[in-house]
């Protein structure tokens, strides 16, 4: 072991102490809360609901659907903002006056009304008039409200490359298109992926409210167990660690890719 870690192994101990003296905390408070409302842990029905094995087959349980649901519905709303709010930032970047404007009112628009809001009016209203599926509506809700913030990321990080890189690219004689693919955008991914990385991590957890037009995704599946069988802390808790576990693998995939690209 390299003599340099001891030392930051002996000052992040007190660190790891408090953390694990803070979830020993919570998960005992958790457990008194119960215990004072007489409530009976049944955490030994909480696997079916995940999974079962019929004929020796392996069959997901309704958890497990309502999960690959969620991902399906992040992962095409994940694209289209980024794709949304990269263009919505060239736009404002781009000089042009009208440009300006119409990225301008959509910042505005979305980011000054609640995404519930929004989810309930692309389904109730203009669903009907488009002839869209639930699905549709609620990447289209998902895709227009993380837009709106990925755009100022992806503003801000243009904007953070250093002028002599924009006057080296002029040299060069490169076309605005090659100047922004090749130059550019490279040199501001190290700058935006973090906090990219962040507002993915916000649209998968805010895409628990697509449950409210009916779709049936981890959230809504967690409700319909709830009402079935009363395992209240159990299956909640089952689906926040389901979130956790998301969100936790995307920071670690992002952060190794992070590392990466800072390596020589």
């Amino acid at each position: 072991m390299p003599k340099n870690s001891i030392p930051s192994l002996k000052a992040s101990l007190p660190d790891i102490a408090k953390y694990l003296l803070t979830m020993i905390g919570l998960c005992w408070l958790i457990s008194h809360g119960a215990d004072s409302l007489g409530y009976n842990w049944q955490w030994y029905r909480v696997p079916r609901y995940l999974y079962s094995f019929n004929d020796g087959m392996f069959r997901a349980g309704p958890l497990l659907d309502g999960l690959l649901v969620t991902i399906q519905i992040s992962a095409v709303s994940l694209v289209c903002a980024f794709i949304l709010g990269l263009g919505t930032a060239l736009l404002r970047l781009s000089g042009s006056v009208v440009g300006s404007l119409l990225a301008r009112g959509y910042l505005e628009l979305i980011r000054n009304t609640p995404l519930l809001i929004q989810i309930f009016f692309i389904y109730f209203v203009l669903s009907p008039i488009l002839d869209i599926s639930r699905f549709t509506s609620a990447v289209l809700a998902l895709s227009l409200f993380e837009g709106a913030y990925a755009s100022e990321i992806f503003r801000a990080g243009v904007r953070s490359v250093p002028r002599g890189q924009w006057e080296a690219a002029y040299c060069l004689g490169l076309s605005s298109r090659d100047m922004y693919r090749k130059v550019i955008l490279p040199l501001a991914l190290r700058q935006i992926l973090p906090p990219l990385t962040s507002q993915g991590i916000s649209l998968i957890k805010d895409s628990a409210l697509v449950s409210t037009i009916a779709i049936y995704d981890l959230t809504m599946q967690g409700q319909a167990i709830v009402a079935e069988s009363f395992l209240t802390f159990e299956i909640w808790f089952t689906v926040a660690a389901i979130y956790l576990v998301i969100t936790g693998t995307l920071s670690a995939v992002v952060h190794f890719l992070e590392i990466r690209s800072k390596a020589p």
